[in-house]
C-alpha cells in the first residue's frame, strides 16, 4: 500500500494545476456506484475542470469492453473478478480495494411478502426472484454464493429472473415485475419504491470488494489519477459513507 500512497502523492501534486491540465477522464464503473460517482464527479469537475464521463455498468462487461480496447482511464469495480479479467492493462502499483457493501432481499412498498428468514424465498408466495445475472455480474454472483450457502439456490433456482445489472434487478422489483429480488443494501437505501424485507447480515454473506485501479494505456493518466486521489480522500469516503457504502481502510 504504500506504493499506492507514493503514487497518488506525485500525482496529486498536479491537482494545483487542476484547470491548467483540464481534460476528459473516462471512468468504467459499476453501476451500483451510480449515485455516489455523480455526486463525486461533479464535485471533481468544479475543483480541477476535468470532465469525467461515467460508464455505468455491470463490471463483467465493462470489463469486457476493456478488454477489447475500449478507452478506459480508471476502473471501479464491483468485484475483485472483474479487475483481475484485465490484469494486464491495468497498473498494478495504483490497484486497491476502495469499498465494500452489504446484500439486502427487497420487496415493493406495499409488498404483503413477509421475509423474516432467507428461507422465506423457498416459500409458495415468492413465485419470481430478481437476481442480478448470477454467472456474470458481481451483484448476481455474491446472491448466488449466499443462497448456496444457505442451502436455498437448488430450491430457489427455478424462479430466478436473471437482469442485466444490480440497477435492472431493482427496477425489476420497483416495477412489479418480480416478488423479491437480492441487492446491494446501497441500492435499496436509494430507492422510495422499495423497502428492504431482509438485511443480510455482514458474516453471514459473502465478502463484497470494491477494487479501484487506473489503466495504463489511459489517455488522461494525470487527470485520473486526480480523480482516483478524490475517491480516496476522506472526503471522497464522506460520499461514499452517506450512500451506504463501507469503505475500506485507508493505505499505510
Amino acid at each position: 500500500m504504500k506504493t499506492f500512497r507514493r503514487l497518488l502523492f506525485l500525482f496529486a501534486l498536479t491537482t494545483a494545476f487542476g484547470h491548467l491540465m483540464a481534460g476528459e477522464i473516462s471512468v468504467f464503473a459499476a453501476a451500483s456506484l451510480t449515485d455516489a460517482l455523480k455526486e463525486l464527479t461533479a464535485l471533481h469537475q468544479k475543483n480541477t475542470g476535468d470532465t469525467v464521463q461515467l460508464n455505468l455498468a455491470a463490471s463483467s462487461t465493462l470489463a469486457l469492453q476493456i478488454k477489447e480496447g475500449a478507452h478506459a482511464d480508471i476502473f471501479l469495480s464491483a468485484d475483485e473478478a472483474s479487475l483481475d479479467m484485465v490484469a494486464g492493462q491495468i497498473d498494478p502499483a495504483s490497484r486497491r480495494r476502495l469499498l465494500s457493501n452489504t446484500l439486502v432481499i427487497v420487496v415493493t412498498t406495499d409488498s404483503p411478502l413477509k421475509i423474516t428468514a432467507p428461507a422465506d424465498l423457498a416459500k409458495p408466495a415468492v413465485h419470481r426472484l430478481a437476481l442480478a445475472e448470477p454467472q456474470t455480474v458481481p451483484a448476481g454472483v455474491y446472491a448466488k454464493q449466499y443462497l448456496q450457502k444457505t442451502g436455498l439456490w437448488q430450491g430457489v433456482s427455478d424462479r430466478i429472473v436473471p437482469t442485466e445489472n444490480v440497477r435492472a434487478c431493482l427496477a425489476a422489483v420497483e416495477s412489479g415485475n418480480v416478488d423479491a429480488g437480492i441487492v446491494y443494501k446501497t441500492d435499496a437505501l436509494n430507492s422510495k419504491n422499495v423497502r428492504v424485507a431482509y438485511e443480510v447480515p455482514a458474516a453471514d454473506g459473502p465478502v463484497i470488494s470494491y477494487p479501484v485501479a487506473l489503466v495504463k494505456d489511459g489517455k488522461n493518466l494525470a487527470g485520473a489519477a486526480r480523480f482516483l486521489t478524490l475517491l480516496a480522500s476522506p472526503e471522497g469516503r464522506a460520499v461514499f459513507v452517506k450512500f451506504g457504502f463501507l469503505v475500506a481502510p485507508e493505505p499505510k
